[in-house]
């Protein structure tokens, strides 16, 4: 992955896996011919308001994704150990990879409580062990994408000559977009990440105002280089992803308010914003034109 020129930012979508095969074929083709440089997926077995509504398996829409796209990245904002074992998820990825022509990004995050925790029988976990099983997660994810064959045994997950042949397209290994906020989190963007991914306040999307959420992303910026620095990592080569419609509200209300919000963006030191889809109502909902017209003047006004 290379750095977007300077003053220019990558967009990008996210689509929740909710709707039937035909409307996510047209989203994701319409998203790929906007221009968009990338598009992601929730992955979660069932989401919040939305756990009684059609919700697909993110992985299996993704693998349909790759097969009707060309040009765009796609990937998971995020998968977490919650419910995925890093073994079979690999073999996942592995494929979507393969589907995609290497245009795959493995997005990864620790998993915060909730129904996908609860899931396969919630431990109960502290924030601590949550670190300490993220840790595992995105050690072993790394190995299994690097090799073709892997044994390894952790406290949390253990996996036995599993085998990746024939291994992912983009060597070598697909890129991971890890999704942190703290120390540890940020530790493993710094250590295994193509992107590091934020939400803002991942306790409470959204309801900060947003003077104080923009003070957020800066000290969160701020911390990401500090941990690049002591990590030996140059800040520079790390993509810094946002989703902005978990940090504001109406991103796209109009193409002025959009361009401004990637602007500042930009400005404290972003190289890539996405902005979820529009939904007809409930969470993320909003007009369709309004969102194309958005994205249409942010590409022109950012593009790489």
């Amino acid at each position: 992955m290379t750095s977007p020129q300077a003053g220019a930012v990558r967009i990008g979508a996210v689509v929740l896996p909710e709707y039937e095969w035909p409307q996510t074929r047209e989203i994701w083709k319409e998203l790929e011919e906007l221009g968009l440089h990338h598009a992601w997926s929730f992955d979660h077995h069932s989401w919040r308001t939305l756990s009684e509504l059609p919700w697909y398996d993110p992985l299996g829409v993704l693998s349909a994704v790759a097969t009707v796209t060309e040009r765009i990245r796609l990937g998971t904002l995020v998968s977490t150990p919650n419910f995925r074992h890093p073994a079979v998820l690999a073999k996942q990825v592995m494929t979507i990879d393969q589907l995609s022509g290497g245009r795959f990004v493995f997005g990864v995050g620790a998993g915060a409580p909730g129904s996908d925790a609860r899931l396969l029988g919630d431990r109960g976990l502290t924030p601590a062990q949550r670190a300490d099983r993220f840790t595992e997660f995105v050690d072993l994810s790394d190995e299994l994408l690097r090799n073709q064959v892997t044994t390894y045994q952790g406290e949390y997950f253990t996996t036995v000559d599993a085998r990746m042949v024939p291994g992912c397209v983009h060597q070598p290994r697909v890129p991971f977009a890890v999704a942190a906020a703290g120390p540890r989190g940020m530790g493993l963007a710094a250590r295994y990440g193509q992107w590091w991914v934020t939400i803002g306040d991942a306790g409470q999307p959204g309801v900060r105002s947003e003077k104080e959420s923009w003070q957020l992303l800066a000290r969160q910026l701020t911390r990401l280089a500090e941990t690049c620095e002591k990590s030996g990592r140059e800040f520079s080569e790390i993509g810094r992803l946002v989703n902005v419609s978990r940090v504001v509200n109406s991103p796209y209300s109009s193409p002025e308010r959009f361009v401004d919000i990637v602007g500042r963006c930009r400005d404290l030191g972003f190289t890539d914003v996405v902005v979820n889809h529009p939904r007809v109502d409930g969470v993320f909902s909003g007009s369709r034109p309004d969102f194309l017209r958005a994205a249409s003047a942010a590409l022109s006004t950012f593009q790489p």
